[in-house]
């Protein structure tokens, strides 16, 4: 019997049987639609899921199974990402297009079918293709099973709060003008929170989110950096901020004033009304300690204590500097998995395959690119800077499609050279469509080198289908004998996107349990345009329960 028969069967059970087990099945319809939309004073199409900016945030319990209907109602081919999801076995609902799935065309739907397996806390969803998740993401907030508290105080409410950017041009016109010139796209206007930018120059009729609080109560923040390039600082006058989770992982909490995150990543913090009442001034702010072009702007809500006028003065704070490296690894190196006996950080101590990946920017020839002088920005992991297929690697997989890409991936880089130092002359990258290879359940330990070719960057590194250990981080070049000697194989740090040090290393450690074709790459959209992206196939195990499952009927066709 086909096996999506065999679930949905088994679903119906469940369903009709509620004394016997929880009904925990949960749909969600994602009109895809363009909508008319003012920010900074101008107006513009944008796309939406349901008419929304952000769009609908996605409630969900551990274990729960989730269907989403997607149906895509605008010109260009759409797919959803559901971000740190781990998707056991259903890799045909990871999302990224031509990866995991063909884009479903205009006119046309596909349902996300995923359950939440051992995972709770603050996730997001976002377009997976061209650059539509500038506009095209939302929140995935998953609650501990019914029962299970919080392994912190429960709070008095629950606020998401969504990080983004905004341009006032069309965001498709911006990369396709990038990508004819063969030069970085222009930056952002402006940054939001919760789709606001709050008063800016030029526009201050702009306005800016509200967030009530009521004095002595303590809220849960799930905040979300849901930017396309930039890294963001976050903090708010006068309070402190308790960090209990990133990216859907519990960690030991930690207080602090600042938080950094990067684009993809989450973090859920505690912040108790116990100053004065009044307004307290809400910051986002880029971080860049590179020589890199970034928008400059700050944006700003308010906390605005219950009682308080609304013409009463605001409370301000000074967001760090833009290159406050320092800020950014206080709260970096202080966050370790919660280790706890109920959610133990199972490190892997024992590594089948040690891997060193360069990530890199590189320059190759380009003849119509006649702003760049012949040239075009590339990005690449190990020199090979990846060419996006026309059929979806996952169905290559499956079907045993020949032709579509390659397992020689290189584990290490072609060319040793000092990779944080100038660089080598020959900039140029080689073009490739490669994975890696895995077998089901072996340990993996990646090493990720930033290079200083063209210039060093922090590169928030996402990887698909899997949790991962950071256990290592460092400045400099990588070294494989004395490094690892301070590595964390206690309780490092749990996530799915990771940054990668300006100049720097990240060691990070993962089992490789989970079977299918999964996608890692920059989370700076301007260095996956480029081609900073592999994929890694997991092979099946033994038997169904460690066998990627048959694809859905209604998958997308390319």
């Amino acid at each position: 019997m086909d096996f999506w028969v065999v679930r949905i069967l088994a679903l119906l059970v469940v369903c009709l049987f509620p004394a016997l087990i929880e009904c925990r099945v949960r749909h969600y319809k994602f009109n895809v639609v363009t909508r008319n939309t003012t920010r900074l004073c101008s107006s513009k199409p944008i796309v939406t899921v349901n008419g929304q900016f952000p769009g609908p945030t996605l409630y969900a319990r551990e274990d729960d199974n989730v269907l989403v209907k997607v149906v895509n109602h605008v010109q260009y081919n759409v797919s959803i990402h559901w971000h740190g999801v781990r998707q056991l076995r259903t890799g045909w609902s990871d999302g990224p297009a031509f990866i995991t799935q063909c884009p479903i065309q205009p006119g046309q739907s596909y349902v996300y079918n995923f359950t939440i397996t051992g995972q709770r806390g603050t996730l997001l969803w976002h377009a997976h293709i061209l650059w539509l998740r500038a506009t095209v993401h939302g929140a995935l907030v998953i609650l501990p099973k019914r029962g299970v508290p919080y392994p912190f105080p429960k709070p008095h409410k629950e606020v998401v709060v969504i990080l983004a950017e905004w341009w006032k041009s069309d965001t498709e016109a911006v990369i396709n003008e990038a990508l004819k010139s063969g030069l970085a796209p222009n930056v952002s206007d402006a940054h939001t929170i919760n789709g606001h930018s709050g008063p800016v120059a030029n526009c201050s009729s702009q306005g800016g989110f509200r967030l009530p609080v009521e004095s002595g109560k303590t809220y849960l923040l799930r905040i979300i950096n849901a930017a396309l390039n930039e890294e963001l600082f976050f903090k708010i006058a006068g309070h402190q901020l308790t960090i209990v989770e990133v990216d859907a992982t519990y960690v030991k909490p930690v207080k602090l004033d600042t938080i950094v995150i990067a684009p993809g990543q989450t973090t859920n913090a505690l912040i108790t009304a116990d100053q004065n009442s009044g307004k307290y001034l809400v910051a986002a702010s880029p971080f860049m300690d590179s020589p890199i072009a970034v928008d400059n702007l700050t944006a700003t809500a308010t906390l605005h204590y219950s009682g308080t006028l609304a013409n009463a003065p605001t409370t301000l704070t000074i967001p760090p500097p833009q290159n406050a490296t320092a800020v950014a690894n206080n709260f970096i190196t202080s966050l370790r998995s919660l280790n706890s006996k109920k959610y133990p950080a199972q490190v892997p101590l024992t590594i089948d395959h040690k891997l060193l990946f360069t990530v890199s920017l590189g320059i190759n020839p380009c003849p119509t690119c006649k702003a760049g002088n012949g040239s075009r920005a590339v990005a690449s992991v190990n020199n090979v800077t990846f060419v996006m297929p026309t059929t979806a690697l996952l169905q290559a997989h499956y079907f045993n499609i020949s032709g579509v890409f390659t397992t020689d991936f290189p584990g290490n880089p072609p060319n040793v050279f000092n990779y944080t130092g100038s660089g080598p002359s020959n900039i140029q990258t080689n073009n490739g469509t490669k994975a890696y290879r895995l077998s089901y359940n072996s340990t993996v330990e990646l090493v990720l080198q930033d290079t200083g070719i063209i210039a060093p960057e922090n590169h928030p590194v996402h990887l698909h289908g899997f949790n991962f250990f950071a256990v290592g981080r460092g400045l400099g070049n990588y070294n494989p004998n004395t490094d690892p000697q301070n590595f964390n194989l206690v309780d490092p740090v749990e996530r799915n996107t990771i940054g990668v040090p300006s100049g720097g290393w990240v060691a990070i450690r993962f089992l490789a349990d989970n079977p299918g074709v999964w996608f890692m790459h920059c989370h700076l959209e301007v260095h996956t345009t480029w081609g900073l992206k592999m994929a890694f196939l997991v092979d099946n195990g033994i038997g169904p329960s460690q066998s990627l499952v048959p694809p859905p009927s209604d998958l997308p066709q390319c």
